[in-house]
């Protein structure tokens, strides 16, 4: 059958009152112009209080909630986070009392190493892999090595160790350094590893036994940390795929113990949303109970710093 030239007959067609409709975007709730010179309070508040607006309140919310009430607030960050400068931030929640726990990746404790040792970070990889200098630091290699070997011997995790050894031996930017502040406080930090995925590995010094046993260990510690998470914490910031799926075996342990994880709020703060950390770490760990998880889209050099700022506005104004 072939159709005609026909014009749709919109003779018929209803209408209502707008006043009527139910809108998702109301006048209130629209951004507020600031003032030059206005306190960052104001500008926080004016902020639209829509999409990432309510999500970006709901984390501080969270986050203030969790400290005023005693609960834990575990960060796990990537590499990334450390190689935009954002350490001295955290060092600064470390210190006033919002973070409970650190957990990185392989990367992580790499880089916030050569930072403490050296103020620098982050070789350019294009440059150094075709002349085979990539990864091939020495201290990075040798000493790093050498921390883990001797994790293994002591019953330490890598976290752990990394942090003492910087205290002890006064790396010269140790007070840019998240392991070494962390150990200072009293504050575990763990790091979970992929053999094979970093630098270190490359090495001779590198030891597979040592590296497996200290970084099992911190998956133990850092399972004991999620244990009490009720209302409190997780915000995984930068890690694609290695802390979404330690989080979520840590959560699966927990609950096969029947601890609750009640009033939990988690949150991913990464570019794009990506498969594990929206299913590991914003979804599963909270459904069915009376937890929230949250999505945060964005640059952490921008969005951690902001989320920092509020959290401690919203403490003082409380």
């Amino acid at each position: 059958m072939t159709f005609p030239y026909e014009e749709f007959d919109l003779s018929g067609v209803r209408t209502y009152p707008l006043s009527s409709r139910r809108s998702k975007a109301q006048a209130q709730d629209f951004a507020t112009p600031v003032d030059r010179g206005a306190l960052f309070k104001t500008f926080f508040d004016s902020l639209p209080r829509i999409l990432g607006g309510v999500d970006l309140r709901r984390v501080v919310d969270a986050i203030a909630d969790a400290h005023r009430n005693g609960r834990g607030i575990v960060w796990g960050i990537g590499a990334h986070v450390i190689k935009t400068g954002v350490s001295p931030v955290l060092i600064d929640l470390m210190e006033r009392g919002y973070v409970s726990a650190l957990a990185m990746n392989g990367a992580g404790i790499i880089h916030d190493f050569e930072i403490a040792l050296s103020g620098a970070t982050s070789e350019d990889v294009d440059e150094a892999l075709g002349p085979g200098r990539f990864g091939m630091a020495e201290e990075t290699g040798r000493v790093l090595n050498e921390i883990i070997r001797d994790a293994e011997k002591t019953q330490r995790g890598i976290g752990q160790a990394v942090g003492a050894h910087l205290i002890e031996r006064t790396a010269p930017y140790a007070s840019r350094s998240l392991a070494a502040s962390a150990h200072r406080l009293g504050i575990p930090v763990t790091v979970h590893v992929a053999i094979g995925t970093d630098i270190s590995h490359m090495h001779r010094d590198a030891s597979g036994a040592a590296i497996g046993a200290a970084s099992l260990r911190d998956f133990r510690y850092f399972t004991s940390g999620v244990a009490r998470l009720a209302g409190g914490v997780y915000m995984n910031c930068g890690s694609a795929v290695i802390l979404p799926e330690v989080f979520l075996k840590a959560v699966a342990l927990v609950r096969n113990q029947g601890i609750s994880l009640d009033g939990l709020t988690t949150v991913n703060i990464d570019f794009m949303r990506m498969y594990r950390p929206q299913t590991n770490v914003v979804e599963r760990p909270v459904a069915g109970t009376s937890g929230t998880g949250i999505s945060l889209i964005g640059h952490h050099e921008i969005l951690i710093p902001l989320i920092a700022a509020a959290v401690i506005e919203t403490a003082g104004a409380g």
